[in-house]
């Protein structure tokens, strides 16, 4: 996995969970908040009934109080009162019924085969006896009491409140009751609407999460797709520059090769050549000549020694960095007449060959440069290798410096400092200039542990 795919899954997994976590948050409170809407609505549902049933059981006490309130022969006001009780009732499946406090059924509009029946120890499907229970509370003077009873439309055991008052003169239970399977069905209808909202903001949560991780994945592809464009046309900028360094090194190298060496050999050639003409001549041949020959045949292997050595010092490989930079310091300042001190703090032979070619290559590159601009008598080389910080090398010259900012302004000057650059970071280091006219220069290459360690692992 690369960088760009863990930054996006970094962004992404962070908005999924606080996605989750929010889905979660808002449907714990959307259930919480129809808990609380279903307990008050069957609240509100249960309060407006025993109000109705008081008020049902209010009008029938009216209609029968006059015959309650007289005198004269109680059974027949009996018989009167249930007469007229029997012919209340209201809505699909309200009633009153009478009873007394044995248990005796003794009017009862809607079931009246239940008249003169004793129903004290009846039992309802949940084990309770809901004439006692009626009957105690009519006792204690009035109240209501939940139970099951056979609803007269469907001939069904349905949930039923009732409420009674008792009469005692006549030692009567006189009550009626609503059935609550409506208000069931109400609060089920209320239930399966709030678990729909529930659902339904659930999902508008999961759409726009799945909006958001598109736009997200979408960004980043795009993102992608931009970096790898951009990528793109670095590496095609540093192919070009890796080509053009190569021409350049091609073309000093035949600059080298035409001016010094060439030449050289050229003289050397007309001297044996005049040598075998003198010979052929029958003439013995000019001694002078043959050793001037000899001396340019040498003159030209030191220079293509020299050439060799400045392409790629062999000292390098075996003894390693500092061996290197102390020859390259000999030779420079022997043919330059510059004093160039070398310093060493740390050995360097566990440095990866990249960091050894690149830090000889910016030594090299800065005492060239040193020696074009500076006009500088003295330079110190110091190189320091350490675990924890790393490799450094750095080059103090005492010349006559240079306006950095200028030169970094300017595309066609500081092209050395530029190819430094660009050296050092390919491996994960930098170069960091310090200059001012006046004041010398101060070159320093830093290569952290980190990418030492990296290049030693091949990663």
């Amino acid at each position: 996995m690369n960088i760009r795919s863990k930054l996006i899954l970094l962004a992404v997994l962070p908005m999924a969970a606080a996605l989750l976590l929010i889905a979660l948050a808002v449907r714990h409170q959307q259930e919480d908040l129809a808990l609380r809407e279903h307990q008050l609505v069957e609240r509100a549902y249960m309060d407006a009934r025993r109000t109705e049933l008081r008020h049902y059981v209010d009008l029938a006490i009216s209609t029968v109080k006059p015959l309650y309130e007289e005198s004269g022969d109680a059974a027949l006001r009996k018989q009167q009162a249930l007469r007229l009780l029997g012919t209340l009732d209201y809505g699909t499946d309200g009633y009153f019924f009478v009873y007394d406090m044995a248990g005796n059924v003794l009017m009862h509009s809607r079931q009246p085969e239940l008249i003169g029946r004793n129903l004290w120890n009846l039992r309802d499907p949940r084990n309770r006896a809901p004439i006692q229970d009626l009957v105690a509370a009519a006792q204690a003077g009035g109240g209501f009491v939940e139970y099951l009873w056979r609803k007269p439309s469907s001939g069904e055991m349905a949930p039923k409140l009732g409420y009674v008052v008792g009469l005692p003169q006549w030692q009567w239970m006189l009550g009626t009751g609503l059935y609550l399977d409506d208000i069931g069905q109400a609060m089920q209808q209320l239930d399966d609407e709030a678990g729909a909202n529930i659902s339904t903001t659930l999902i508008w949560i999961a759409g726009i999460a799945a909006l958001s991780l598109t736009l997200i994945s979408a960004g980043g592809l795009m993102l992608n797709i931009t970096e790898q464009r951009a990528a793109d046309v670095k590496l095609r900028l540093m192919a070009r520059q890796v080509v053009q360094s190569q021409e350049n090194e091609r073309a000093h190298l035949a600059r080298e090769l035409h001016d010094g060496t060439s030449q050289t050999l050229v003289s050397a050639k007309l001297l044996i050549e005049s040598a075998v003409d003198d010979l052929q001549a029958g003439t013995p041949p000019n001694t002078r000549n043959l050793v001037s020959a000899l001396d340019r045949v040498t003159d030209s292997l030191t220079e293509i020694r020299r050439i060799s050595h400045s392409l790629r010092p062999a000292m390098l490989d075996t003894l390693g960095l500092s061996a290197a930079l102390e020859q390259l310091a000999r030779e420079f300042g022997d043919a330059r007449q510059l004093q160039i001190d070398v310093l060493v703090h740390q050995p360097d032979r566990e440095l990866p060959d990249l960091v050894k070619t690149a830090l000889f290559r910016v030594a090299q590159e800065s005492l060239t440069n040193v020696a074009k601009h500076a006009g500088a008598t003295q330079v110190q080389i110091s190189l320091g290798v350490d675990e924890v910080e790393g490799v450094c090398l750095e080059l103090i010259d005492d010349g006559k410096g240079f306006d950095l900012e200028a030169v970094n302004r300017d595309p066609q000057l500081g092209i050395g400092l530029r190819n430094i650059r660009e050296r050092l970071a390919s491996l994960g280091g930098q170069v960091l200039f310090q200059s001012q006219p006046g004041y010398g220069t101060q070159v320093q290459a830093h290569v952290p542990a980190h990418a030492l360690k990296a290049l030693s692992e091949g990663v």
